[in-house]
């Protein structure tokens, strides 16, 4: 029989603790019921399933400033942090491509101009936590339909190089109707702005 002063077997509480964290995400509105380490601790668990994961879960939340910045982190960024590798930096990124594949399927769906608001949504989840200025072009048929979303310039924390030229060479090859021209402003986390224009 186990000495009852016995500490308890760190094995057993981190299963315990895993098997409560499931309990919760599974129940109703679940997802509320974590809070943020505890959605990216379970995230890590699946993952890293042999070793506790919530410390890392909280050196990643402290390093990226919160989810947004933790899910648009590129991998050699997410291997930085200690406890994370190959298997850690694929879960995070997975959930980062699964949220921008939903959110540029609502875009998709609809004209561009009539669903301002899930167009935002979607550039917000995919540029605005960037850590350098991105711009991109949306091409736009006659119906305003998305036709074609393209990275044209990756640059540094305050500029990326755009030419014209290249950007109506494009448009032209592509038969777009109009354009939205999209950039970030990493100094300002959170803050996209972007321009229409029509072609004539």
């Amino acid at each position: 029989m186990a000495d009852a002063d016995a500490p308890p077997d760190p094995g057993q509480d981190t299963k315990g603790h895993r098997a409560r964290l499931r309990a919760r995400l599974l129940a109703k509105h679940g997802g509320d019921a974590l809070l943020e380490h505890e959605l990216v601790e379970y995230l890590l668990m699946l993952a890293i399933p042999r070793i506790d994961t919530k410390p890392i879960a909280k050196a990643l939340l402290r390093e990226f400033g919160g989810l947004g910045g933790l899910f648009a982190a590129d991998p050699e960024s997410l291997a930085r942090v200690p406890g994370m590798g190959d298997a850690g930096a694929a879960a995070i990124r997975i959930v980062a491509a699964a949220t921008t594949r939903v959110l540029r399927a609502e875009v998709a769906q609809r004209p561009v101009l009539a669903s301002w608001q899930a167009l935002l949504d979607y550039l917000r989840a995919d540029m605005a936590h960037a850590g350098v200025e991105r711009v991109r072009v949306l091409h736009l048929n006659t119906r305003n339909m998305l036709i074609r979303d393209e990275l044209l310039s990756e640059g540094t924390i305050d500029e990326a190089a755009v030419h014209v030229r290249e950007v109506i060479r494009r448009a032209l090859d592509l038969g777009s109707a109009s354009l939205i021209l999209v950039h970030n402003h990493p100094t300002a986390p959170a803050r996209v702005t972007f321009d229409h224009a029509q072609a004539h």
